[in-house]
């Protein structure tokens, strides 16, 4: 997992790698935190040593495989704090547009080209004349020209209208063909919002039509009838107060379900029941109240109580994945609207502590203390829920772990031999950190020597609970906390969970992403992560983190390497990469990580002794100064050559191996007066040449040299490295080179011959301002 530490008070929320597929429901995309309010509680420790007062922390980026092959309850802690758009009809082969088969059986659905084409009252008859509801749901594929046939404003109000007097002779059921109505129009919301500059803008034609075709139905009495007959038209007409963005309007039909239901309803009624979660959460999520539920609830609040009763009615239905779960719990978000915390407080301190909270009431018990965290911060008090985690904790994360006196594993559900390849794994990593890193020793009064591993069994797991045991945010996949690493007896931990879409392979997502914040925090950065941030380091805190995850682990960066071709960014840029430049989550995502993982890669390459200087910065607390180098020293200087090497190394090469520290020290200076010979062990810097020219040099070794290293980097341009051995070494007679973009060349040459051995550079392209060095041993 890719770790940062941020102070949880202020700390930015990384998006999930990639979409998640159920973006279109709304149901688990990040959620951004709100604003805390009530009254501050004293700061607590909880026994799992998480203190209230959060430490530095870093979140981890969310896998877009983390909600499958997984439990399907909703977590509210997951959910996207935008409103979806109009839910979707279920998949179906696309629409056909053409002339009818007169040859259609009654009971096959029709070509849909006469709905298509149709307009006034021809379109109502042409859809009432479809054998059934589900014969509409190809509409919900079109695009283009037969999308603005279809379904521009005055087809739509036509269809409202037909709605409207339909309803006012509604039998409960589908004999009058008023479903193929509602799905007309479902399926025109839906389109519309997927393709409004084909289809056109809706007005207040449609509002108004649409309005009078839902108060008509809701006023026949038999919209109320609790049968299947009328379940299967009731689900539809629910979803379309979606569709409208009419929730406050139709609080009352909201508060006639919460009040009505039970367990007795049948399947057709408890869909209905389902998508009155669409209702109310897209309700409580509408910009400025755009859809007046909030306006609803305040006007009439005994609305809460009819939605707690629904709970504690329905009791037996906790079950982890029923309707009671997921329509109940979003009675927590009524917290975000001041005027009603203190009607909710006591209601939601009842349900939270009347059913357990592991096992299948967990769902509804631990999604609503979750809104107590999120918009009744610091209140925990009222809700007699300061201790949650300790309660919770003993039972869902019972195993305890010793991998050495500093590195520790708390788990959910881990085998013996699961523990043990995590403990090899992350102390066998250390090595290869610092021999890519290399090792100056801890920043002076960094005192982090213990390291805390935390692993819930999966993804939803880690949401439900984790929130409430280690006081963070779970919109991700993952948190490091540093906490103050030169406090005496300091804890950092790592909270992860299994990626339990891998399996049976067993993986802790992002274990080595994670480990190497906290072994950068402890060897590259000084101070907490607060103090890092006074200006933009995550080019490389992440960066870093994700070339040592991959190279450690011998995986290519598929991902990385893919945005490579794009060429999005200048390096210069990437130096200004924080979280949450973009208002998309993944561009986010991919600039942090991704292209974090470019750039560090690059720098490591091509330009290892300004790396240094960098980090020499870093571990004194320089950050004005490690911003002055990258920004003003540095600059644009290397942006062509960068751009250069992300088409050609990361193409050809999967953007070439990660050095070792060791060949890229910094040696000393030359000393000798001639230009082009080298000491055993020396650098020159400045060395330039035009096209097609090279820049010679030489270097006399004495018997029993075992290896000479020769490395070139820095500068601008593309300068190739050649080594002659005893004869001068052009690009024509050679025995070794070293041809990548840009100025990054590396020759390690066994057992060269004694006396004088010639090497040069070689200009593909003019290069200036690099630096050359040779190591022999």
């Amino acid at each position: 997992m890719h770790p940062f530490r941020i102070s949880r008070a202020n700390a930015r929320r990384l998006p999930a790698l990639g979409a998640a597929v159920f973006i279109a429901l709304g149901l688990f995309a990040p959620q951004a935190q709100a604003a805390s309010a009530g009254a501050t509680t004293p700061a607590r420790t909880n026994s799992s040593g998480a203190a209230a007062s959060a430490p530095r922390s870093i979140p981890v980026p969310k896998s877009p495989d983390a909600m499958s092959n997984s439990s399907r309850f909703r977590i509210s802690a997951q959910d996207s704090t935008e409103e979806s758009g109009p839910a979707p009809a279920p998949k179906v082969a696309s629409v056909k547009v053409g002339k009818q088969s007169s040859a259609a059986a009654a009971d096959e659905c029709p070509d849909l080209g006469g709905v298509v084409n149709a307009t006034g009252s021809a379109l109502v008859q042409q859809l009432k004349a479809l054998p059934r509801i589900n014969c509409t749901y190809p509409l919900f594929g079109l695009t283009g020209e037969n999308a603005r046939k279809a379904f521009h404003e005055a087809q739509m109000v036509t269809v409202a209208n037909a709605l409207r007097d339909a309803s006012a002779t509604y039998a409960g059921t589908n004999s009058a063909s008023i479903g193929q109505l509602v799905l007309f129009l479902r399926a025109g919301y839906y389109v519309q919002d997927n393709n409004a500059d084909v289809v056109g803008d809706y007005g207040t034609a449609l509002d108004s039509a649409a309005r009078g075709a839902l108060d008509a139905f809701f006023a026949s009495p038999r919209s109320k009838d609790v049968t299947d007959a009328n379940g299967e038209i009731l689900n539809e007409v629910v979803t379309l107060i979606d569709s409208t963005h009419t929730a406050g309007r139709y609080a009352g039909v909201v508060k006639w379900m919460l009040g009505g239901y039970d367990g007795t309803w049948p399947g057709q009624m408890n869909l209905a029941m389902q998508h009155v979660e669409w209702v109310v959460e897209n309700g409580f999520k509408a910009k400025d109240d755009g859809r007046g539920w909030r306006a609803a609830l305040k006007a009439d609040p005994t609305i809460l109580d009819t939605w707690a009763g629904f709970i504690t009615r329905n009791s037996a239905q906790l079950n982890r994945l029923d309707v009671v779960s997921n329509v109940g719990r979003h009675l927590g978000h009524g917290l975000d609207v001041p005027e009603l915390k203190d009607r909710l407080r006591p209601l939601l301190k009842d349900l939270i502590n009347r059913y357990p909270n592991v096992g299948p009431t967990a769902p509804i018990t631990m999604n609503l203390g979750w809104y107590t965290r999120q918009y009744d911060r610091n209140n925990c008090a009222a809700y007699g829920i300061c201790d949650l985690g300790d309660r919770v904790l003993p039972a869902i994360l019972p195993i305890q772990h010793t991998c050495t006196p500093g590195l520790k594993i708390r788990a959910q559900d881990m085998s013996p031999g699961q523990l043990a390849s995590t403990c090899t794994s992350l102390v066998n990593q250390d090595a290869y950190f610092h021999r890519i890193i290399g090792d100056k020793g801890a920043i002076p009064g960094d005192v982090n020597t213990n390291l805390e591993v935390v692993v819930f069994d999966d993804y939803t797991q880690y949401a439900l609970y984790a929130w409430a045991i280690y006081n963070i945010d779970v919109d991700n996949g993952g948190m490091y906390e540093e906490g103050n690493p030169a406090a005496a007896g300091n804890q950092a931990r790592f909270i992860a969970h299994e990626a339990h879409w891998l399996r049976p392979d067993f993986q802790i997502w992002n274990l080595n992403h994670e480990y190497t914040h906290y072994l950068d925090g402890r060897f590259n950065m000084h101070g907490d992560f607060e103090a890092g941030m006074t200006t933009p380091t995550i080019w490389w805190v992440e960066g870093i983190a994700e070339n040592i995850s991959f190279g450690y682990r011998g995986e290519r960066n598929a991902d990385a390497i893919a945005e490579a071709r794009k060429n999005t960014y200048k390096l210069s840029d990437l130096f200004d990469t924080v979280y949450g430049q973009d208002e998309d989550p993944e561009v986010n995502s991919n600039r942090v990580y991704r292209w974090g993982f470019l750039a560090v890669r690059y720098m490591l390459q091509a330009h290892p002794a300004d790396v240094e200087t960098v980090l020499n910065k870093y571990r004194a607390g320089d950050w004005t100064g490690a911003r002055t180098f990258l920004k003003q020293t540095i600059g644009t200087r290397y942006d062509a050559d960068f751009a250069t090497w992300l088409t050609t190394t990361c193409a050809t090469a999967d953007c070439g191996p990660l050095p070792d520290a060791a060949a890229t020290a910094s040696a000393p200076l030359c000393t000798i007066s001639d230009p082009r010979q080298f000491d055993k062990n020396c650098r020159r810097d400045n060395l330039a040449a035009a096209a097609g020219n090279y820049s010679y040099h030489f270097v006399y070794l004495p018997a029993g040299v075992k290896q000479l290293t020769i490395t070139s980097s820095g500068g601008t341009g593309n300068a190739d490295l050649y080594y002659g051995g005893s004869s001068w070494a052009t690009t024509g007679s050679y025995q070794a080179k070293s041809t990548n973009a840009g100025n990054g060349e590396t020759l390690t040459i066994d057992n060269p011959p004694s006396g004088w051995v010639y090497f040069s550079l070689a200009a593909a392209q003019d290069f200036s301002g690099v630096s050359l060095s040779t190591q022999s041993r």
